[in-house]
């Protein structure tokens, strides 16, 4: 007797016994059970085929009223995306119904047994590898979203890359300790989260930023080497590959020098690399500094197989009569060109279309150009404010020639790298100046210490416990911009992969880069008394690093963006739309906490 359809079946004593995707030609002639989604239904002349998905793939499931007459009744009730479980025959499809699309394309399984585990809402998209929706529809049904293959497929590469990367770290004496996620709010370069505290009201705990001063505590500690694999949090604007919480991979060794660091780093980094995507990685990795990557490339994660380079032509401006590139120059900025020889596909309207781009996007004052035409004249507005010095030396510092096209940028050096690189970038894809190198990987070393803020202060560039090469530790006291940190990055594919650097293991350098970035005595103590007292304890020599996880899945994935790789993420304004997150919460609360809210800024007030 056929059951009612509106019942819906335990899986009593039946049991998985293959997962969807791991059905194969070895299997036929066993009987197995499968269970999952459906992913389609379709009725061809009273035989009914389910592809049924889990999260290893999809299997075809046939039911024919012959082999059992209930199955086949109960199967045209399903729908897209309702549970069952079935039982049946694995036999191979006749050769003109092979599917070559499907892993398991080339058998199926014949029910004789099937039970409906649950039924479904209909799915607000296709679940498909393109479903076609935007970004804010699948973060918000996130719980659809994941059963798509490629969110999968990235779930399971993070999923390897967590333990090859402890694998890897264990076998090289590395202890994993957990460190606080209350501590205490300190400077890192991004606000702090803050938690207030219930039992010392009007005091606040802060989420960390990463476990920086835990982990060199650890150090002076005699831990010696350890690693974690630990949630951060930053509250700072959202991009593509930033979000307000990530995973770091964290590291820290003592008795170490810059090169004992990399040596780790380029062992587990290679590692990973060959053993989550089976890519074998060149040894040793390329090496190249601040200085060079930002003359260069006008970026200090720089992707070198684009066959572009920028030009530094300051000097040559530094006396010239176009006050619009001297008036720069004259207020501590440069002049920098990206000269792109044999352009002819990037026409006037290309030129256009790019100087609104990079006024609008980057912030750019603008984009002076010159074009060398086929008979060697300059067509440019701004040719004429040129002397035959100063186009003597363009044409010889950038090689120009005929189709050549010369793009200028006079702004302050941040600014004006920041254009070009992104212009080196994305004009270096577009017109195919890429090498064949499918990986490109490098450390880049000796970063500063120091940089001017807005306001033409000191402040660091990274993080302010970096320790100074011990060669320019002197220049502390006289010309601090010049010091040298022992900074570095790995760099894969024009991505920092993370940063790390020695620190400050004696306490009187610490003191005095705190005090050069505007710290008084009594800040310094206040703020990190318990970092100072325990160099002064008697601290090792250390060093280490921190890798971005969520990036690296990027890369290793070969996608653009974070949210790919992370299972619930925020959007770009930091909100949980799956959770309807955040939210307010109850006076009630507040009041325990005794915390009161500002009422919000008027509009337009």
């Amino acid at each position: 007797m056929t059951r009612a359809s509106s019942e819906l079946d335990g899986m009593g004593t039946l049991r998985r016994s293959h997962a969807c995707g791991a059905v194969s030609a070895a299997d036929v002639g066993s009987e197995v059970v499968v269970a999952g989604w459906v992913q389609r239904r379709r009725d061809h002349g009273g035989v009914i085929f389910v592809d049924l998905r889990d999260h290893q793939g999809l299997v075809q499931v046939v039911f024919r009223p012959e082999e059992s007459a209930e199955s086949h009744e109960r199967a045209g009730e399903f729908r897209s995306e309702y549970v069952i479980l079935a039982r049946g025959t694995v036999q191979r499809r006749t050769p003109d119904t092979v599917n070559p699309k499907m892993a398991t394309g080339e058998i199926e399984v014949v029910a004789q047994e099937v039970r409906l585990l649950n039924r479904a809402t209909p799915p607000p998209f296709p679940l498909e590898d393109n479903p076609g929706v935007d970004e804010s529809t699948r973060m918000r049904y996130r719980i659809h979203d994941l059963r798509r293959s490629p969110l999968q497929r990235n779930l399971r590469i993070r999923h390897e890359l967590y333990q090859v990367a402890r694998r890897i770290l264990c076998e090289q004496n590395f202890l994993e300790i957990e460190t606080p996620m209350l501590t205490k709010s300190t400077p890192e370069g991004a606000r702090d989260f803050l938690v207030p505290s219930r039992l010392q009201p009007g005091e606040f705990y802060a989420l960390p930023q990463s476990p920086q001063l835990m982990k060199q505590l650890l150090m002076v500690a005699g831990l010696d080497r350890y690693f974690q694999i630990v949630r951060c949090f930053r509250d700072e604007d959202q991009r593509a590959d930033r979000q307000l919480e990530f995973t770091q991979i964290d590291l820290e060794m003592s008795f170490v020098g810059v090169e004992d660091v990399l040596g780790v780093l380029e062992k587990l980094t290679a590692g990973v690399f060959e053993q989550v995507i089976g890519v074998e990685i060149r040894r040793p990795f390329l090496r190249i500094s601040y200085a060079d990557a930002m003359a260069r490339f006008g970026s200090d994660s720089p992707d070198t197989r684009i066959q572009l380079e920028l030009v530094d032509l300051s000097e040559a401006f530094r006396e010239s009569d176009f006050r619009a590139f001297r008036s720069v120059i004259d207020a501590g900025g440069i002049v920098k060109c990206l000269p792109i020889h044999d352009a002819q596909e990037l026409g006037r309207g290309a030129v256009d279309r790019l100087e609104k781009f990079v006024k609008k996007e980057l912030g750019a004052k603008g984009l002076a150009w010159i074009r060398v035409a086929e008979d060697g004249s300059w067509q440019s507005p701004i040719v004429k404010f040129f002397s035959d010095a100063e186009r003597a030396t363009i044409e010889q510092r950038t090689a120009a020639r005929p189709g050549s096209l010369l793009f200028f940028q006079a702004d302050q050096a941040a600014r004006a790298n920041a254009v070009l690189s992104r212009l080196r970038t994305d004009l270096g894809r577009q017109l195919g100046r890429v090498d064949e190198r499918p990986w490109d990987v490098l450390f880049v070393v000796d970063f500063p210490i120091f940089r001017r803020d807005d306001d033409g202060e000191l402040t660091y560039v990274h993080q302010p416990f970096v320790a100074p090469i011990d060669e320019d530790i002197p220049l502390l006291a006289t010309a601090p911009e010049r010091v040298r940190g022992t900074h570095y990055d790995v760099v894969v594919n024009g991505v920092e992969l993370g940063s790390g650097s020695l620190r400050n293991h004696r306490a009187d350098v610490q003191r005095r880069i705190l005090e050069i970035i505007g710290y008084s005595k009594q800040a310094a103590e206040a703020r990190f008394g318990f970092l100072l007292n325990a160099l002064d304890a008697g601290a090792p020599p250390h060093g280490g690093f921190a890798y971005g996880l969520d990036r690296w899945v990027m890369v290793l994935a070969g996608v653009d963006n974070l949210r790919e790789v992370i299972a619930f993420p925020k959007t770009q304004r930091g909100q949980d739309l799956l959770m309807d997150a955040p939210t307010v919460v109850d006076q009630e609360q507040l009041d325990e906490l005794q915390l009161r809210l500002a009422p919000p800024p008027k509009r337009g007030g």
